[in-house]
């Protein structure tokens, strides 16, 4: 392979200090739970030796291989698709109650089902989502300290650079991981600070303004939705249940809240391809009615998105809304990167399921009862899908019939 086709090593240790430094704030004395493509080990490698020298106690690895699960569709029993290990996310439930510290490397081919049958698809996914649930919830509710960040794939690479030489198309690959990173910067961790401050300005403004509704209008959306009573404004760095302040994603260009889940109402549009277990559903259209999703089309993958909306009650309603400027740097770099971590930062967007129990005002006090009443939903699922663009304006509306506008043109209103 030609030396400049490979991954630059030094980018690839900022980036796994970063993870460990900025992105987890990992304490001495806690264990690290990690999951990660078996491609991903050189970067899991790095990441360890930063863990262990922030005094970590144990690091624990799980990894996957795409080829495992293509040869689980082709030649598993029926009955396989209705299973999932339930013991193994009691065990990572049970490592965060214990404080365990929790990071995901994604990097496989996102589009690696995309030959198989969406109803096992659809099947497995309703049993790992019921069966991680417990898990799942310490996340969501910021219990611990966690972090995505991603691994650059050979054939998610591909994916993106299909005209060039695979060697070459991981190497542009891992530049742009490491340019929406911040590992370009001389200093990343200072980088990331910086951004933090710009983020938490916005969502004081935000939390400030205290909306009762935010009103969406471009090309075939034309949506308000509705803010959670004592809802609050995320963005950045984040402090947890267990006083750790982590950067759950890496990267993020967003500020985020917790919608209400029986006022959302009109029509939407995806603005960018929604790559969900390894099915791309794209030109998702959806209209809601006090909240709930009433009717849903989608030019490509509709039968995934329709077996994801019966997963339970709370999949057709939002648990999260989120706002992007279109002049981010992933947006700028005008790449598809058919992966939610890196495409929701492209763009303003919304989730289906799950809200986050943070997005309330003393959001670590309140009770679960508390959130339904205050308007947040309840789902095993959480799944990001764009709605944002140049042409997207969206407007604060207040309680006493007040707007205010927030973007126009996609950008903020200053």
């Amino acid at each position: 392979m030609p030396a400049k086709y490979m991954i630059d090593e030094e980018k690839l240790d900022k980036l796994a200090s970063l993870a460990v430094n900025t992105g987890l704030s990992i304490k001495a004395g806690q264990d690290l739970l990690i999951t990660s493509p078996v491609e991903a080990l050189p970067l899991v490698r790095r990441i360890a030796l930063h863990a262990y020298k922030s005094g970590a106690n144990l690091v624990i690895p799980i990894f996957s291989d795409p080829e495992l699960t293509l040869t689980r569709y082709k030649h598993a029993p029926e009955s396989s698709f209705d299973k999932a290990p339930v013991w193994l996310y009691k065990g990572m439930a049970e490592a965060f109650d214990a404080n365990t510290a929790r990071l995901a490397i994604v990097g496989d081919d996102p589009m690696l089902l995309e030959s198989q049958d969406p109803e096992k698809i659809g099947r497995s996914n309703k049993a790992v989502s019921k069966a991680s649930k417990p898990a799942r919830e310490s996340i969501t509710s910021f219990n611990i300290n966690w972090n995505i960040l991603a691994w650059p794939g050979r054939a998610w690479a591909k994916r993106i650079f299909p005209s060039l030489p695979i060697a070459e198309a991981q190497n542009h690959l891992a530049e742009a991981i490491f340019s929406a990173s911040r590992v370009n910067t001389p200093n990343p961790e200072e980088a990331w600070a910086q951004h933090n401050a710009n983020l938490l300005k916005r969502s004081s403004w935000l939390t400030k303004q205290n909306f009762q509704y935010l009103h969406f209008t471009g090309p075939g959306t034309d949506l308000k939705v509705g803010l959670a009573e004592n809802h609050s404004w995320m963005g950045g760095a984040s402090k947890c249940q267990n006083g750790i302040t982590c950067n759950p994603n890496i990267p993020s260009e967003e500020v985020f809240t917790t919608p209400h889940r029986l006022k959302v109402e009109g029509t939407v549009c995806s603005t960018k391809p929604l790559s969900y277990q390894g099915t791309l559903i794209d030109e998702i259209r959806v209209t809601f009615k006090e909240g709930k999703i009433i009717n849903a089309k989608a030019s490509k993958g509709e039968e995934v998105l329709r077996k994801v909306l019966d997963i339970d009650e709370g999949a057709r309603r939002l648990g999260e809304v989120a706002l992007v400027p279109d002049s981010s740097p992933i947006s700028q770099s005008n790449l598809l990167f058919y992966n939610t971590l890196f495409d929701e930062n492209a763009a303003c967007h919304i989730a289906l399921g799950q809200c986050y129990s943070k997005c309330f005002k003393d959001g670590n006090k309140i009770t679960k009862k508390q959130i339904k009443q205050f308007g947040g939903n309840s789902s095993m699922i959480h799944i990001d899908w764009m709605i944002g663009s140049k042409d997207i304006s969206i407007d604060g509306l207040g309680y006493k019939d007040t707007s205010t506008p927030i973007f126009r043109g996609g950008e903020w209103v200053d």
